[in-house]
């Protein structure tokens, strides 16, 4: 069942889902904020086979959506906003991928935050231009972890997350008037 920030039943925390998009690989991270603390609930990835059909793969990555979000229902949905240059069959891939992901964030009346690789950078880093393991030791540090998330496309969803949260805090202070 999906909650509202204001009808939140996490203990005033306000949870996000944070997605890698992928047709092969999709990451996801879901992240509880609590104040000016952050908890990582649960990571890893929904992998699909290209053995199977377009459609059945872009089903498997919805159901693995609708798991995710059964097991920890989110406030917000953080979904990482992709831009490609030469390679316009993995961009296709991908796109279609992020398809069933905004699909999925309507069907449960959420109204998603895309984040730009930049803007995730800077907000987990102070830094737009920052490398992928430097984005991955700083999630690991926020979220309190041993060791960086892995694999690459679950520490990026965990990114997201956080970057998703971040937005989220913004959107809530403005609508205060702070």
């Amino acid at each position: 069942m999906l909650r509202s920030t204001a009808e939140n039943t996490n203990n005033n925390g306000v949870r996000a889902l944070g997605i890698d998009p992928g047709l092969g690989t999709m990451g996801y991270g879901v992240v509880t904020q609590y104040g000016d603390r952050l908890v990582c609930e649960s990571y890893g990835v929904v992998r699909t086979t290209s053995a199977l059909s377009l459609t059945k793969r872009l089903s498997l990555l919805y159901d693995g959506l609708k798991e995710k979000a059964g097991e920890y229902p989110p406030d917000i949905i953080a979904v990482e906003k992709l831009f490609f240059g030469r390679n316009i069959t993995t961009a296709e891939m991908v796109w279609q991928a992020r398809g069933v992901i905004l699909l999925f964030a309507a069907q449960l009346g959420l109204e998603p935050y895309e984040i730009k690789p930049s803007e995730v950078k800077l907000a987990v880093c102070g830094y737009g231009a920052a490398e992928k393991g430097q984005v991955q030791g700083m999630v690991a540090n926020l979220l309190g972890l041993d060791k960086n998330p892995t694999p690459d496309d679950a520490a990026d969803a965990l990114a997201v997350a956080i970057a998703g949260l971040s937005m989220s805090s913004f959107d809530r202070n403005i609508l205060k008037g702070y």
